[in-house]
């Protein structure tokens, strides 16, 4: 879920806005997926493409049609409306509505009946899913995915939700009305309030157009001073969970869910590393220990799941996600730098193994992310019920097991499996079983090596392959910091290798990067899609980050020709700052720049950062007026929500470093 700041949105009181509004549903625990026909059908339009999302969906009975001017032309002759659907393969709720609704022939000739249905692999577009997220905010939703909005026929957002289930039903004594209801609600709507619906879709289109725009925010007259860094800090420290590390609400008792949140753990790095502060030490080495022993690690087969469920990191989404590995190998590699604590060596080279074995492709690019989902149940690979563990390992080595990595041979998820995590830290229940830890690690060793082998035997999660810039990046880096700090070559290896496949196979001739590589099916691999300003940012920041390890001189003429080619197609020349989207990009109704943090760093803060590390490493400073514009335009909301901008507030804390070192002119 994304952290997103929006305009309030003054929006038609039409009555399919209060009906609708009313009816949207947030996914909960316990709603399972149904399968309904898993015979293969004949294929539609998203059989041509190379997205493993959209391909998921290509036998589907709904004549789904790619993103593109043939789909809305379509709508337009026809007199549709557009249903949009957007979502990620490994998405835990885009999959039961997928199976539930657009696998069933009732719900699909509904669909393909009244409307024009088109289908966005987010992670290929983040700009159409940031467009129709924004304005799903705006009507008041929290929004997720799948993200489901019913579209004019030039693109203007109507109204939407994120899953329904396929029929009405009845949730906790109320009744909730399901997908079919709710089409039929807005195809009438459409067909008897035609007047209404154009209304309603301009307003929220001004809406979303201005959220995205950052529109009324005021001028800022905040210096960019330490204050500001300190003032973030503050904040920080009023949201951290002291108890279990991470950060939430204490308010709420940090109830919900709970994200390792790397844009957060890199601000207190740098700080942490700049000045002593003893509650920057905490709020790092507690959330990163206790991130570490909790489920939300995988203990045999390394590597982070994307979030815990709850407060104490024990039940994770299962997702692994590539961005999500790559920064926080770069997170931990960097704690190790300052703390020497053995279990960040650990998870980082655990982790890296993880990339090296199940995401890595041939070419030296990295894949987007495993499933939560295998055998039609979320979790199911990683999770163990007594009777598995039982079989699998002898009387001695269960024992042992349950005393450091299980709850005592209690359940704890679903009320049926258990999900492995360390109680304790290692050189505690090596105390408590009066060993050493160095013996205790290697009696666990050859039980994790047990029990890793009898997991790999499970039907296997779905693996999306797409090799994306932007996570590509982010994953060089990681493995950049960690061959710098480890003293690994494998690791600077690795980092350098897919460096060099995107720099030859995802740039063209002119020095533009592309979005995407993949295959459709029975076709070679290849680049696609005008990249994105985080496909840039991202992108520079891993290869600076070889430079800092390799002291290459070509990673840094690289970073510098990148990062010239993102001011010339991306700079705000008016405001400062970036836009999302090139100045030649397809175009949409709106154009926003993104700024906050959410699961990875907002690409204007990072961009910010880059710069900032450009006019160290070059003394040019035509980065350095570049990155105080970018501050500038930003630090209004570092200033009134300064949470939302840790990676902007990191920037700037290099910026100040950097200016009072820099010789007086």
């Amino acid at each position: 879920m994304h952290r997103t700041i929006l305009a309030t949105a003054k929006l038609p009181r039409c009555g399919l806005l209060f009906l609708l509004l009313g009816w949207l549903v947030t996914p909960a625990a316990g709603q399972e997926a149904k399968e309904k026909d898993p015979k293969k059908k004949p294929a539609n339009a998203l059989a041509k493409e190379s997205s493993p999302y959209l391909l998921q969906h290509a036998h589907n009975p709904v004549n789904w049609h790619p993103w593109g001017e043939a789909a809305f032309a379509k709508a337009k002759k026809e007199g549709k409306l557009v249903f949009l659907s957007i979502g990620y393969s490994s998405c835990h709720w885009c999959h039961v509505m997928e199976k539930e609704s657009f696998n069933n022939e009732a719900v699909a000739k509904l669909m393909n009946e009244w409307f024009i249905c088109i289908k966005v692999d987010r992670e290929e577009r983040p700009d159409v899913d940031q467009i129709y997220m924004t304005a799903l905010n705006a009507l008041g939703q929290r929004g997720g995915w799948p993200l489901s909005m019913w579209l004019t026929a030039d693109g203007k957002p109507i109204i939407g939700g994120t899953y329904w289930p396929p029929e009405d039903k009845e949730i906790d004594g109320e009744k909730i009305n399901g997908f079919k209801t709710i089409m039929k609600l807005v195809q009438d709507f459409h067909t008897k309030q035609p007047k209404d619906i154009e209304a309603q879709a301009d307003k929220l289109a001004t809406a979303t157009t201005q959220a995205l725009a950052g529109l009324g925010r005021g001028i800022n007259l905040a210096a960019l001073d330490r204050a500001l860094v300190n003032d973030t800090l503050t904040a920080l420290h009023e949201e951290f969970d002291k108890t279990h590390g991470g950060f939430g609400s204490a308010a709420r008792l940090f109830k919900g869910t709970k994200f390792p949140t790397p844009p957060y753990l890199m601000l207190l790095l740098n700080e942490a590393g700049r000045d002593k502060k003893p509650e920057v030490d905490a709020m790092l080495t507690v959330t990163l220990d206790h991130m570490a022993r909790g489920g939300i690690y995988d203990h045999l087969g390394g590597g982070f799941h994307r979030y815990s469920t709850e407060r104490t990191w024990t039940v994770p989404h299962f997702e692994k996600m590539l961005y999500d590995n790559a920064q926080l190998v770069e997170a931990y590699s960097k704690a190790y730098r300052q703390t020497k604590n053995p279990l960040y060596r650990r998870v980082v080279a655990e982790s890296l193994d993880f990339i090296q074995r199940e995401l890595t492709d041939k070419s030296g690019g990295f894949y987007s992310a495993l499933d939560a989902d295998s055998e039609d149940e979320e979790g199911r690979f990683y999770v163990w019920t007594p009777k598995d563990l039982t079989a699998a390992l002898a009387k001695e080595e269960l024992t042992l097991l349950e005393q450091v990595y299980g709850n005592d041979g209690s359940l704890n998820f679903e009320d049926k499996y258990i999900i492995l995590r360390l109680r304790k830290p290692l050189a505690e229940v090596a105390k408590d079983l009066k060993l050493s830890e160095e013996d205790l690690e290697k009696r666990l060793a050859p039980i994790r090596k047990k029990l890793f082998e009898v997991r790999a035997q499970r039907e296997r999660p779905f693996l999306d392959t797409k090799v994306l810039t932007a996570w590509n990046g982010q994953m060089i880096a990681g493995y950049a910091t960690a061959g710098q700090v480890f003293e690994n070559k494998n690791y600077l290896e690795a980092a350098s290798k897919a460096a060099d496949f995107l720099l030859q196979t995802l740039r063209t001739k002119d020095g533009r990067l592309l979005r995407t590589y993949g295959a459709r099916p029975g076709e070679k691999p290849e680049a696609k899609l005008n990249a994105y300003l985080d496909d840039y940012a991202y992108l520079v920041h891993g290869l600076l980050n070889l430079h800092d390890a390799t002291n290459d001189k070509k990673w840094l003429d690289a970073s510098q020709a990148l990062t010239d080619k993102m001011v010339e197609l991306f700079e705000d020349k008016d405001r400062g700052g970036f836009f999302y989207t090139s100045h030649d990009h397809e175009k949409l109704f709106a154009r926003g720049k993104d700024q906050y943090d959410g699961a990875q760093p907002g690409a204007n803060s990072v961009a910010a950062k880059n710069l900032v590390r450009l006019w160290q490493k070059t003394n040019d400073d035509k980065y350095r007026t570049q990155a105080e514009k970018s501050l500038k335009n930003f630090s209004l909301s570092l200033k009134t929500a300064p949470t939302s901008m840790t990676t902007m507030t990191e920037a700037l804390s290099l910026y100040l470093t950097a200016t009072e070192k820099a010789p007086k002119k």
